[in-house]
């Protein structure tokens, strides 16, 4: 019996270039998922009054093509802010609560 004790995991060496590689696919997922999120609020949004694309958080996260698209929306719309692609009023925008809420494409 063990009672819930684990043998040590055998070390593994990681080389800086995997390491390196790593990140460069992390990151090009994130920028092709940022482009994936353009795409999709041209096709949901509308101009408002300054002329940018806006569309509302509840219609990105309710559509059914974002939620296959996305596995992870708010993950996706906090990276693409940090890049100032979009914008939208707060940090982080939750299901029910923030569903009126803009994104705005800049």
């Amino acid at each position: 019996m063990s009672y819930g004790l684990r043998r040590p995991r055998a070390s593994v060496a990681v080389s800086s270039q995997s390491v390196i590689s790593d990140s460069w696919e992390i990151k090009m997922n994130v920028d092709h998922e940022v482009t994936l999120l353009v795409n999709e609020i041209h096709r949901l949004g509308s101009k408002n009054a300054d002329g940018k694309i806006s569309v509302k958080f509840g219609v990105l996260f309710n559509d059914d093509k974002c939620a296959n698209l996305f596995e992870a929306l708010v993950g996706t719309l906090k990276a693409a802010k940090r890049k100032k692609v979009i914008t939208f009023q707060g940090e982080l925008l939750l299901q029910g609560v923030h569903d009126n809420v803009d994104v705005i494409l800049l």
